[in-house]
Order: C-alpha cells, then structure tokens, then sequence
C-alpha cells in the first residue's frame, strides 16, 4: 500500500474506540455463556468465538447497514459485531420464545434478517451459496449491496464453496469470502486437512477461479478492517468476489465440553500473547486514543449489559409447544 493509500485508509479514533467496544462485547458474551453453560442453564451445543473476535469486527464494521452476510456454527461473535441485540441472543440461547427465532434455532442458528444477517448455520460452508444468492440478488436489482460469507477452513474442502466462488466469478457478484483460519477444523488441525502447497496460504483454493485475494493477520482489528474496506469497495464498484484467508487461533475447544486433546503443548499458551484484547487496549491507551480510565469504564458497562441480557433469558418465557409447527414454510404469494 502507497504512503497516499495508508493515509486514506487512517481509521478515525472514534472507530477504533468502537472497534475495541465491539470485541470486549463479544469476549464479555461469550465468557458469561460459558460459565452459564457449564452450570446447565444453557441447552444444546455451545461454539465460543474466543480469540478471533478480531475478524468479525474488522470486517463488520467495514459494512453498511444495507449489506448481508452469511455465519457459521461459531456465529455469537459474527451477530454481535453486526449490530445485533444480546439479551435476544442469551434468550435464543436459552431457548426462549423472545429470541430472535423465538428459541426454536439455539446457538447455532442465530438470524436477523431485517439486519442483513442471513443467519449463522450449522453446516460447513452452508452459508457460503446464501451469501452468493444475496449477491446475486443485489446484482440483479441493480443495487450497490454487498454480501459476506463466513467460513472455516475446512469449507475450502465442500463443493458449495467452489461452485458459489465459480458463479461469482463468472457473474462478477459483490462476494466477499472470509476464511477464518483458526488453525483446527474441529480437532485436526490444518496439514492434516490441506495439502501443503496451501499451507501458507489458504486463499489458493480461489485461484482458479480468478477471484482477488489476500491473506491477512486476523489478530490485527485494523488490519482487517482496511482490507476489508477495500474488498468492500471493490465489490460496490463492480469489480467482483474477494477471498480473503485472516490467520488466527481458536482458544477455546472446538465446542464446550471438547477435552482439547490435539493441541501440542504451550501451543494455546503461545498464540495468547496475541490476544486482540490484550494487544488492542494496550496500543490505544499507548497512542492516547482512549485512557486507562475510559477503559475500565467501557468494560463496566459490557459487563452490565451481558447481566442484563443474561437476566433478560432467564426472565423470558419458553415457547408454546403449538409454536413448534410455526414457521415450517414461507408465506406464498399469489397463487401460493
């Protein structure tokens, strides 16, 4: 990037403030629904985001409202960053009638359409075509709309990653494919996955398909947020997909309750002193864009909030069993 280029790509303080906001929450909701999972108050499976809270910021706050974007099945930090409500998640969750799918989809299904948010997804690389129909769609309607897909590196290997990129390349569609290279797909960790040409860098897979590519620190907020700004930009002006591979690492198991086996020793130990929010608040307070002070009150008041929208779960009251046959179909239209 030209000296010209860097400069414009200088992040305002008042978005940096933000930045660091939107991953203390993330890290904040997900602690506190460990620890409530593990007392038993919280059904289902649970996959915590910790650690890579650097990329769904970075990338969501290069969004607009208008955009969309696809998740996974480690989708908490992925609604958050886009905007969405935490006392709805804790009650989706919990598997309350007031979550955003009135406790019928749990963690691992988490949507908001309204917002753009295509819904988190339990199958690898399920979100990556819903994605490509958004594009599509915001093509066709002649919009300047952008669509994003989250996936792990193990979507790499899934025929609906290839055929979506493949149609996206040919139809030059606004797609914006993030690999969130948390170095384990599950519990086998990348060279058993990929052959070791692609090792060092993951974005190859799209190479064929001559889509622009780039393979960034996903640890570095800033970093990713500036290229996913770009990539943004990129796609409103027609210039097609972007894949972009963000490197990073998963500290927690690969669901709630996973004994952590395959991880070589000091390996966690190692990666955690690159922890987004370890690193970050340190260089802000060092630059003077926030004070020590103004920290610990941010945190305070996260920390109220997941309270509160713990509070906010437990409160709320279970669906009706009738519920269960609502929602099975979309609504026709005429001749339905």
């Amino acid at each position: 990037m030209s000296p010209a280029d860097e400069a414009k790509r200088e992040i305002p303080a008042d978005e940096r403030i933000e930045m660091l906001r939107t991953m203390r929450r993330i890290r904040e909701f997900e602690s506190v629904v460990q620890n409530k999972f593990a007392d038993a108050e919280i059904p289902g499976f649970l996959h915590l985001y910790i650690g890579q809270e650097a990329i769904a910021t970075g990338v969501c706050h290069a969004l607009e409202e208008k955009d969309y974007l696809t998740s996974t099945h480690r989708g908490h930090g992925h609604c958050i960053a886009r905007g969405l409500d935490t006392d709805r998640m804790a009650a989706e969750l919990y598997g309350k009638e007031t979550g955003y799918c009135n406790g019928k989809g749990g963690s691992m299904h988490i949507a908001d359409v309204e917002a753009g948010m295509l819904g988190a997804n339990g199958i690898v690389a399920g979100g990556i075509p819903i994605a490509t129909g958004a594009a599509l769609s915001a093509k066709m309607r002649d919009t300047d709309e952008v669509a994003v897909s989250f996936f792990g590196d193990g979507a790499l290997s899934e025929g609906a990653f290839h055929e979506s990129f493949n149609q996206a390349a040919i139809w030059e569609l606004p797609l914006i494919g993030v690999i969130e290279n948390n170095q384990y797909g599950e519990m086998t960790g990348l060279d058993e996955q990929h052959p070791p040409s692609t090792l060092d860098d993951l974005t190859i897979y799209g190479e064929p398909y001559g889509v622009h590519r780039e393979r960034i620190d996903g640890m570095d907020v800033e970093e990713v947020y500036r290229t996913a700004m770009e990539a943004v930009e990129r796609a409103r002006n027609g210039g097609g997909p972007t894949l972009i591979e963000c490197v990073a690492y998963r500290f927690e198991g690969h669901h709630e309750g996973d004994s952590q086996f395959y991880r070589p020793e000091g390996e966690l130990d190692e990666w955690k002193q690159r922890d987004p929010l370890l690193t970050y608040p340190e260089k802000l307070v060092d630059e003077g864009v926030i004070t020590e002070a103004e920290y610990v009150d941010m945190e305070e008041g996260i920390e109220t909030e997941i309270q509160e929208a713990i509070e906010f779960a437990r409160e709320s009251p279970l669906p009706d069993p009738e519920q269960a046959y609502e929602g099975l179909y979309a609504e026709g239209g005429e001749g339905a």
